[in-house]
């Protein structure tokens, strides 16, 4: 890994929000996710959620490409679970939805841990989705059309969401958990190796501050050999 790509990796990842995430809910089109993907990675975002309509779906290509290899996707089958999992990370669950309840957009406080729930274009969000979130948010139209794209309303809301938290400074102080920095070091700045590692069920070493990696020698010498070759010498009985 060059000192370049280190240096542009830690600053993404010092940037990270933890904290801020969106929720597409009954996703049929993959290219609107890796839209999304792609919107979240640029605000900052380190995680989306989806509820799928089909199991058999996932992010692919299209507008994420690149993208989706920095953000965590979190797949589900149900909404219920997604909003219980947001919940329980102490999120405040916002959703788009056109209602005498809602308000501007602009009016909620995104300093506070905050989901976003992105319903289908065709339908909006689910009964279900309604019920469990904590108020519904809207962006204000005076055209003819009452919706937007899925990707260019999460984009119009992210970025006040990023504005806010600018303003408070909170892309100054870095949140992301050691360990899971150490992954997306460890996968971005070797990839290589990170496949290897995953193809053999190795696991991940530590990168030092030079960005290298830190491994023991029976390490490297499982890397140079296959798996099965490895597995046979440590299933061998003591002499």
């Amino acid at each position: 890994m060059t000192p370049e790509r280190l240096a542009r990796i830690n600053s993404m990842l010092d940037h990270r929000q933890p904290d801020l995430t969106v929720c597409m809910e009954g996703v049929h089109k993959s290219h609107n996710l890796a839209a999304v993907v792609r919107t979240a990675d640029a605000i900052g975002v380190s995680d989306v959620h989806a509820v799928w309509k089909s199991e058999e779906m996932e992010v692919r290509g299209g507008s994420a490409a690149g993208s989706q290899n920095w953000i965590d996707v979190h797949n589900y089958s149900k909404t219920e679970d997604a909003i219980a999992e947001l919940k329980k990370q102490g999120m405040q669950v916002l959703v788009t939805n056109l209602s005498e309840t809602a308000v501007d957009f602009r009016e909620i406080d995104y300093t506070k841990p905050t989901a976003i729930i992105l319903g289908q274009e065709k339908f909006g969000a689910s009964e279900k989705a309604l019920a469990l979130a904590d108020q519904d948010i809207v962006i204000p139209m005076v055209g003819m059309v009452q919706s937007l794209n899925v990707s260019v309303a999460c984009s119009v809301v992210l970025y006040e969401a990023q504005r806010q938290r600018q303003l408070a400074g909170m892309y100054n102080n870095p949140k992301m958990a050691e360990a899971r920095r150490q992954r997306f070091l460890f996968e971005g700045g070797h990839p290589i190796f990170a496949e290897a590692c995953q193809r053999k069920g190795l696991p991940y070493p530590e990168i030092d501050q030079a960005g290298q990696i830190i491994a023991s020698e029976e390490w490297w010498q499982k890397m140079q050999m296959t798996k099965s070759a490895w597995q046979a010498i440590d299933n061998e009985p003591n002499s």
